[in-house]
């Protein structure tokens, strides 16, 4: 049996609520699979911790996560710390810390989760986002000039490395031809005339070395408008920090909402440990209130499961969660609903054992 080190940083607002959802259901699973188990190791990092000692994490807390072979995170941000440096002193520090260059963010649209748009279902709407996750627009690249001056000037430089782009681009190709299907770039080559023409020139010469994926590229604005309008095109998609960031979370609102928007970030060679996560806010106008939806932070459970070679877990888990929402009568508000954060979390959690019973006793 296989023991798991998972390293839990809660954060702020409502992610010790949904987090803790996630843990019980891997805590179950491990029971009942009994091919692993989960050794839990809670942070007290975030923006509480940051107002007490003017940090978002211990000054070693890098050194003590490399230790684990992955790291859980429940939500960053919360009002009286300001924005980039809830973002920049702890989730993009270890991202880059730990190269996490591969950030995986599924669009499905479950069965009976809600969808804004006309025809939308999970044979519409089922694409998987590989987004550039260390560089680019996200580098933390630049200068702030003559600052408080008439003559004020920031500049904020993309850093787009021929290592960074091939790899990432790399990744998404043997992704898509793994899976047997189509593989779009968005990008913005007409307008960004250094960054994204030396995307679109890397993005065609790895091609080359696939030719049994079909290709597509698309600018990043025309890509916006096809999601809604005919979101069937896009399977694999590889893209920018930046575009990334922006179309997963129109994405999300087609598959659902934030509160079914789970993301990874992956050091696909393991040498650093790689992070799961919702990837919806803090939410501190609900935090306390046992209103969360705690879907997110289970389906980025699955990816964790996903990661470590348990694939059929991370699908029975989306199965259970699918399940939840057909039946519909235990949904967190957002969703329409009445139910508790840990209403849910219990609701897939039973579901999902009912299930794994139900096999085993045939």
């Amino acid at each position: 049996m296989k023991t798991f080190k998972i390293a839990v940083i809660p954060g702020d607002g409502i992610g010790p609520e949904v987090i803790n959802e996630g843990i019980k259901l891997m805590t179950r699973i491990a029971e009942l699979d009994g091919r692993m188990k989960f050794q839990f190791t809670h942070f007290s990092w975030g923006c509480e911790y940051y107002l007490k000692h003017g940090r978002m994490m211990d000054e070693d807390g890098i050194e003590q996560l490399k230790s684990f072979d992955a790291i859980y995170l429940g939500a960053v941000g919360y009002p009286g710390v300001p924005d980039h440096i809830s973002l920049w002193d702890l989730l993009l520090r270890i991202r880059k810390e730990f190269d996490q260059y591969v950030n995986i963010r599924p669009i499905t649209l479950l069965n009976g989760a809600p969808c804004p748009i006309v025809g939308g279902s999970k044979d519409t709407i089922d694409m998987l986002f590989i987004r550039e996750n260390s560089e680019g627009e996200y580098a933390g690249a630049g200068d702030w000039l003559f600052k408080g001056k008439p003559q004020e000037v920031v500049l904020q430089t993309g850093v787009f490395s021929r290592v960074g782009t091939e790899r990432i681009i790399r990744y998404a190709f043997e992704t898509a031809s793994r899976e047997g299907k189509t593989l779009t770039s968005i990008s913005k080559g007409n307008a960004l005339n250094y960054s994204m023409v030396f995307w679109d020139q890397v993005f065609e010469e790895v091609g080359k070395e696939y030719p049994n994926v079909q290709t597509y590229s698309y600018l990043v604005d025309a890509a916006a408008m096809f999601m809604i309008k005919d979101p069937k095109r896009f399977e694999v998609v590889v893209t920018s920090n930046l575009f990334g960031d922006i179309l997963t979370d129109l994405g999300a609102a087609l598959a659902g909402g934030l509160g079914l928007a789970a993301g990874a970030n992956i050091n696909p060679e393991r040498k650093y440990p790689s992070m799961f996560e919702p990837i919806h806010g803090s939410a501190p106008d609900i935090a306390g209130k046992g209103m969360a939806n705690p879907l997110a932070a289970i389906w980025s459970a699955s990816q964790m499961f996903d990661f470590f070679g348990f694939e059929d877990i991370g699908k029975q888990i989306l199965h259970s969660m699918e399940k939840t929402l057909e039946e519909g009568s235990i949904l967190t508000p957002d969703l329409g609903g009445y139910a508790s954060t840990s209403e849910v979390g219990a609701s897939v959690g039973e579901i999902y054992t009912e299930m794994i019973k139900s096999r085993t006793s045939v």
